[in-house]
């Protein structure tokens, strides 16, 4: 397996061990990741045995939204759009343009495809002064709103090769030079899409600013030397799995000497920013919110 069908994979067996899909539908996105039945069978069992301790406390102790989610009571509408990928691909995007952009940011969904919730945070940046892209990263294949079954979307995901989400994601930022000229450029994504914001950033892109991934894995051998983006690394306290690249993640940006911080979410689990999904925690992502428009504000203008 590659690692992104590795990262993948074991988010799925994460979501088992936490409750949040049943085993017949976690063998069964497996499955369409590629990950043979006795293979399945025994990272389930793994997941489950280390998860029962750590994750049983996050499962059903969601709190309670009081508030809309950050950021959404100023938002821009987004509308989808489509502009020119390597390769004379076609790629459709969400765009949501700041009425005086103080900058842009480009946002990389999740492992779900660009879905509403991706479309919304693109409009809360455009509503702070930040005008947004979101790529579609399953544009070539028709784009996540191809996919009835968003386990399709996430398994197509995995079988992209790397290079081709920062091809595509370079193309988005190229986009944003265009739409929005002279104004500084970051980058955020989530989970899958904040593992891509790190392969940028390992890339050099020498056009981004800063970056603030969420809860993303740290590429192996990362080496982020060819990047001058001031990085904001936010992780969950519960998230056991991807905290675990924090310190390499750390090291690489010391090694680069790079500007950069950590933000830890006290008692928030992955994906605690997704305010449409179980994990979500209107508390960290509030902060988190804040901490961002902080940062851009810093290094974007």
């Amino acid at each position: 397996m590659t690692p992104l069908q590795r990262y993948i994979a074991e988010e799925i067996a994460t979501d088992h061990a936490d409750g949040l899909i049943g085993r017949r539908e976690a063998l069964r996105r497996l499955g369409m990741l590629g990950v043979g039945a006795t293979a399945a069978v025994a990272l389930l069992a793994a997941c489950s045995s280390s998860g029962d301790q750590a994750n049983s406390a996050s499962t059903g102790s969601k709190p309670a939204a009081s508030s809309a989610p950050p950021g959404t009571s100023g938002a821009v509408a987004a509308t989808a759009i489509t502009f020119a990928g390597p390769g004379g691909r076609q790629l459709q995007a969400a765009w949501a343009a700041a009425p005086q952009p103080r900058g842009s940011v480009l946002v990389i969904h999740e492992n779900k495809g660009l879905t509403d919730h991706i479309r919304s945070v693109t409009g809360r940046f455009a509503g702070a002064g930040y005008s947004a892209l979101a790529v579609d990263l399953l544009s070539e294949l028709g784009g996540t709103g191809a996919f009835t079954d968003p386990a399709a979307a996430t398994a197509e995901l995995g079988k992209i090769a790397p290079e081709q989400f920062v091809a595509d994601l370079q193309a988005g930022i190229a986009e944003l030079e265009r739409r929005v000229p002279g104004k500084k450029i970051g980058a955020t994504g989530f989970c899958f899409g904040g593992g891509l914001v790190w392969l940028l950033l390992a890339d050099g892109t020498p056009q981004l600013a800063a970056a603030t991934p969420f809860y993303g894995p740290f590429p192996e051998n990362g080496d982020l030397s060819g990047s001058k983006a001031a990085v904001l690394g936010i992780y969950a306290a519960k998230d056991e799995r991807v905290i675990a690249s924090r310190p390499t993640a750390e090291a690489a940006l010391d090694r680069a000497g790079l500007i950069h911080d950590i933000y830890v979410a006290p008692n928030a689990d992955h994906a605690f920013f997704n305010d449409t999904g179980p994990r979500y925690n209107p508390t960290a992502a509030t902060e988190a919110w804040q901490r961002v428009l902080e940062w851009y504000g810093t290094y974007l203008g």
